[in-house]
């Protein structure tokens, strides 16, 4: 598929092969990226190993958003990160807790660190609104001082966070500190250490060195895709009659959300629905606090400014996928109907997006 993509990209005036060809390979370079990642993390521990398949997950997001901010699809941009983070906390997650929970019926996780998750995305959605509200009363300036004050403020609020959960209360938010009501209570502990044993003893698809050798070689190559695939992108939405907002939210997304959709789906089909729930609502926090914010900064060096500030459609689907997504997961338990729940408020979005 690589191969197909280099000779449309190079050799073919056709630009939805281009894009369809780009977009294919992407994909198998994503899954590779996640697998290559999960097996990465193995050697980091359960948490970490969360961490770390949200972090290279988004780098397909990333490196896709820094070739639309090169390009000046600012608009494209933060519809992009608009649907990483709904396609994260509904689609991600939604699937894996179906398929998870139609397997093993009903799941726990932490459910302090899902509280803590919970107030995490209250702020990107505070900062959010905030960013929106003012905007338009401020001078060109002012408003670009607060894009970039919010936006230092939502990347020092991510790495603290970084440091509180992985280092000064790291106990408290591992898989034994989980606390489900009732006779549970007494039962969790032994759960959650014969989860971690079998995590533990299960082999990793690849050895250490080979696993970081895969994990650099796709990551190159979801680079190389990336940039083909924003290439075509303009043309594609022209032909298709479809608006940046749905292209940039909702397939741009979806493809870069692949390494997520496998590795977490994977997990919680093996009853790890912690680090699926680290790997979903982590990625959006991700997006939210650390990516969005360092693109507004990535941006200044292309002389191209963005801005963080939404539409109103933008904000709409963040702040109801927030509020869906932290009603099902703050008590510390799920199930398949949460995950068919997700799955709707998913295709409500998506089916607003693309009449819009």
């Amino acid at each position: 598929m690589t191969l197909f993509s280099a000779i449309a990209h190079y050799f073919l005036g056709n630009e939805m092969i281009r894009f369809a060809a780009a977009s294919f390979s992407l994909l198998f370079w994503a899954v590779l990226l996640g697998k290559a990642t999960e097996s990465t993390a193995h050697y980091a521990g359960e948490r970490l190993g969360g961490f770390l398949n949200a972090t290279f997950g988004n780098a397909a997001e990333l490196i896709i958003a820094i070739f639309l901010v090169r390009e000046g699809l600012i608009g494209m941009v933060k519809a992009s990160i608009t649907g990483s983070i709904i396609g994260n906390m509904l689609l991600v997650l939604g699937l894996s807790l179906l398929l998870g929970g139609l397997k093993h019926k009903t799941q726990t996780f932490n459910q302090m660190l899902a509280g803590h998750n919970a107030s995490l995305m209250m702020l990107a959605v505070i900062a959010l609104f905030i960013s929106a509200a003012f905007f338009r009363d401020l001078a060109t300036g002012e408003a670009h001082l607060l894009s970039l004050t919010i936006s230092g403020l939502l990347i020092l609020g991510y790495l603290l966070w970084l440091l509180f959960s992985m280092v000064t209360h790291k106990e408290l938010l591992s898989n034994t500190a989980s606390s489900p009501r009732g006779k549970e209570e007494e039962e969790i502990p032994a759960v959650a250490a014969a989860q971690n044993q079998a995590f533990t003893e299960e082999k990793p698809d690849w050895s250490l060195k080979i696993s970081i050798l895969l994990l650099l070689i796709s990551t190159v190559f979801v680079a190389v895709q990336s940039e083909w695939l924003v290439g075509s992108i303009e043309a594609v939405a022209h032909t298709l009659g479809w608006s940046d907002l749905f292209i940039g939210a909702f397939l741009i997304a979806i493809i870069g959300n692949a390494a997520e959709h496998s590795a977490a789906i994977f997990l919680a089909l093996k009853d790890r629905v912690d680090a699926t729930v680290e790997i979903a609502i982590g990625s959006s926090l991700q997006i939210a606090l650390f990516v969005a914010p360092t693109l507004v900064f990535i941006s200044l060096l292309f002389r191209k400014p963005m801005e963080l500030i939404f539409t109103g459609y933008e904000l709409v689907a963040i702040a109801v996928s927030v509020l869906i997504a932290t009603s099902i997961s703050r008590d510390g338990s799920t199930n398949w109907y949460e995950g068919v729940l997700l799955l709707i408020v998913y295709a409500i979005l998506g089916t607003a997006f693309f009449m819009a």
